[in-house]
């Protein structure tokens, strides 16, 4: 019988074939207790597991092909830093020790403790690495139990047609399965920020994630339909049904394939207003598919991907490289890189650990920097140095106070006066922006205007924090509306007031790479989108078919609307 489940698209187009089951090791282990004499055989058989697992690692690694996205490697090498962490690799070998248990337990008692630091972290990349923990760990698990690191290679004859149904994907998965060339991924877990949806991403196969429990209601070599667009799976679809599903695969593949014409056009609309289109990344490696896709810089570069793991930040040095290497690849376009967003965990402090109800409005970004100075200055150093070799821009987020802005630029100034003193040189002319995503930067834009070079909207926290939803929570994420008649005046509001005083201003949230308002953004005066990769084509194509001249009188109908249908009646009117 053909039933539909829904779920996040998180990489478009549309997938037609046979479901292969994925199983994974889980974390529910019973706990037994062994004598005191056997420990060190218990901890000696754990130290195989782990070994077994580095060694599967390192296999795959060395497999990736070399037309793989460069996004591969970094994740294996990802894995092997969880994994080579004494959190996870050492500290159960104490536990099997000191409570005369079995590995399997410590181990699950560890990666708890690991799991419950994430959960304090607002950020939605940082806490979704949550996610890598947890493969990292089952892998080992694995070996403990004597299963085999990954599933047994897809049927040959079928490899093209074979949809992969998982609860849950780690990157070494996708590395082994990729030379089988499945034609999309489906999972029960997983975000838009996910390792599983970056990855599906760079492959340009389409992929649905937090499908909750598809895993369980799909049977093997079941027929499939997954429309990565939409966010939904068709299960043993009817004759008509296929139908028009390989009708409509055939013109989205025809599509994208017409898009790449556009690459290197530059972004002009019909009347002649020129946009910069910008990409966000996470990873350095990120870079190569930015300018393939024909992005003009890099909008928004969360730096954060290099504190991932660790209990305290890479040394100056070690992200220096990072942000040189950006800088180098992108050969003179802008780099804007955001200061290190983290959340309210304080994971490195093994004194006291601070626990709050709520991260989102806790001690997180710009007011986790400014209580602890050193430590950002030695960020602040690392960019300044960097920019000699591109034109990088520092980004500070989460600001809401004229004494948060002051406080930071200090910083700034005493990170240049020690460069100054040391005689490193460093782009004097480097320009510092602000991140509006607090309903209070956006209703005080003033200060941040007389203060910052540039301005930068961060739509999913706006969002967030001005209509009091919390976007991680599935029970009331249906009420997270860009159309809002608030969130569209405080969007409008802070591109004219930035516009009327010549203050750069970019949007680089979830808003930028939405096609339906790309548009609407256009007539408010947006010039420089920053976005996912996957989407700078698609807006691309939109704006080059525009006329801001024609579009601003429906914008201003739009920002005097309340009805929610009354809005989406305009929206429709304004992309016809």
């Amino acid at each position: 019988m053909s039933f539909t489940i829904h779920g996040i698209g998180v990489s478009g187009g549309i997938a037609i074939g046979h479901a292969q089951l994925m199983t994974h090791a889980g974390l529910e282990v019973p706990r037994y207790v062994i004598p005191q004499h056997q420990a060190p055989e218990e901890s000696a058989r754990f130290d195989a597991a782990v070994t077994q697992v580095r060694a599967e690692f390192e296999e795959v690694r060395a497999s990736v092909p070399a037309t793989a996205p460069a996004e591969f490697a970094g994740f294996i090498n990802l894995h092997l830093m969880i994994l080579n962490d004494s959190t996870l690799s050492v500290a159960p070998r104490r536990i099997i020790e000191t409570e005369s248990c079995n590995a399997e337990w410590a181990l699950k008692v560890q990666t708890d403790a690991l799991l419950a630091q994430f959960d304090q972290i607002e950020d939605d990349y940082l806490r979704e690495r949550k996610a890598d923990v947890i493969q990292v760990a089952e892998r080992v698990m694995k070996a403990l139990s004597g299963q085999p690191g990954y599933v047994p290679p897809p049927r040959l004859e079928t490899d093209q047609n074979l949809i992969l149904v998982a609860h849950d994907l780690s990157p070494a998965d996708v590395v082994q399965f990729k030379r089988h060339q499945f034609a999309s991924f489906i999972t029960d877990l997983g975000g838009t920020t996910s390792h599983t949806a970056v990855v599906a991403r760079s492959l340009a196969i389409p992929s649905i994630v937090a499908l909750h429990r598809a895993r369980h209601m799909i049977r093997e070599n079941e027929l499939l339909i997954v429309d990565g667009t939409q966010g939904v799976v068709i299960v043993d679809p009817d004759e008509q049904v296929l139908t028009e599903y390989q009708l409509r695969q055939q013109q989205f593949d025809i599509g994208r394939q017409k898009l790449r014409r556009i690459r290197d056009r530059r972004a002009v609309t019909l009347d002649g207003v020129q946009v910069e289109l910008q990409a966000n990344i996470e990873l350095p490696a990120d870079v190569a598919e930015a300018l393939d896709n024909g992005a003009t810089g890099i909008g928004l570069f969360r730096s954060e991907f290099l504190f991932l793991n660790r209990r305290d930040l890479p040394d100056e040095d070690e992200q220096f490289e990072a942000y040189r290497n950006v800088a180098e690849e992108m050969d003179g376009l802008p780099v804007t890189i955001r200061t290190y967003d983290l959340g309210a965990d304080k994971s490195d402090d093994q004194e006291q650990e601070r626990v709050t109800t709520n991260p989102a409005l806790g001690l997180r970004a710009i007011r986790l920097c400014l209580t602890e100075p050193q430590r950002f200055i030695t960020q602040l150093r690392a960019l300044l140095r960097a920019s000699q070799y591109g034109k990088i821009n520092i980004l500070i987020p989460m600001l809401s106070t004229a004494n948060e802005i002051e406080q930071s630029l200090a910083l700034i100034g005493r990170a240049k006066q020690g460069l100054d003193d040391e005689g490193v040189t460093y782009d004097r002319g480097i320009k510092v922006g602000g991140m509006i995503e607090v309903p209070a930067a956006a209703l005080a834009l003033g200060m941040f205007i007389r203060k910052l070079d540039f301005l930068s909207i961060g739509t999913n926290d706006l969002i967030q924090y001005t209509l009091a939803i919390d976007r991680t929570d599935d029970t009331v994420a249906h009420l997270y509306d860009p159309l809002h008649p608030a969130i569209l005046s405080l969007i409008a509001g802070i591109i004219k007031a930035a516009d009327k005083a010549k203050v750069p201003v970019a949007l680089c949230g979830e808003m930028a790479g939405d096609t339906a308002l790309t548009r609407l953004l256009l007539a408010f005066g947006l010039r420089q989108y920053s976005m996912h990769i996957a989407h700078l084509l698609d807006v691309k194509q939109i704006i080059l078919k525009s006329s801001c001249s024609e579009l601003k009188p429906l914008a201003r109908k739009m920002l005097r609307a309340s009805d929610p249908a009354r809005l989406q009646s305009l929206l429709e009117k304004l992309n016809s």
